[in-house]
């Protein structure tokens, strides 16, 4: 149900300020243009904080001492190359890779932990699952061509 109040300026103007059932003012959008604005925001935002994560997680993979740091570079362009959709950020410091706001994959250099491998980790929202057991993590202590090829399978199957 809509009012025909009208102000003093409107009237002049010709304008007549409409309020929906719930009393508010549509300020002069309509339901679907205010609705369309709140997604562009939202785009926005999300753009924004793409970048953000981008930045982040390139400059904590060169803080990383080699051989950590190289294995990070190339599994980033891999990752982005094989699922162009995932947004980087850092998840417990390490570089990872999220869809819809949940890590998919994640890089764990082995000097965080001063383990003698870097690990490739998958978490629950990778859609990796084969029967009843399936691997989600991998060690890594360098990268071939045959591993690399492996990795951008995995992370395609992961993010379906």
């Amino acid at each position: 149900m809509k009012t025909g109040k009208h102000t003093g300026e409107e009237a002049a103007q010709g304008h007549t300020e409409e309020a929906d059932t719930t009393g508010d003012t549509s300020g002069g959008f309509t339901a679907e243009e205010r609705a369309a604005m709140r997604e562009r925001a939202q785009e926005l935002k999300a753009q924004a904080k793409k970048a953000d994560g981008e930045s982040a997680v390139l400059a904590k993979i060169a803080e990383m001492p080699e051989p950590d740091r190289s294995m990070a570079e190339r599994l980033h362009a891999i990752i982005k190359a094989s699922a162009p959709d995932l947004s980087p950020r850092l998840w417990y410091g390490m570089p990872a890779y999220a869809k819809g706001g949940k890590v998919v994959c994640f890089f764990q250099a082995a000097s965080k932990f001063n383990t003698r491998y870097a690990t490739l980790g998958f978490s629950d929202a990778a859609a990796l699952d084969e029967g009843d057991m399936w691997p989600v993590a991998f060690a890594l202590r360098g990268l071939t061509e045959a591993e690399q090829a492996q990795i951008s399978a995995l992370v395609k199957k992961a993010v379906g």
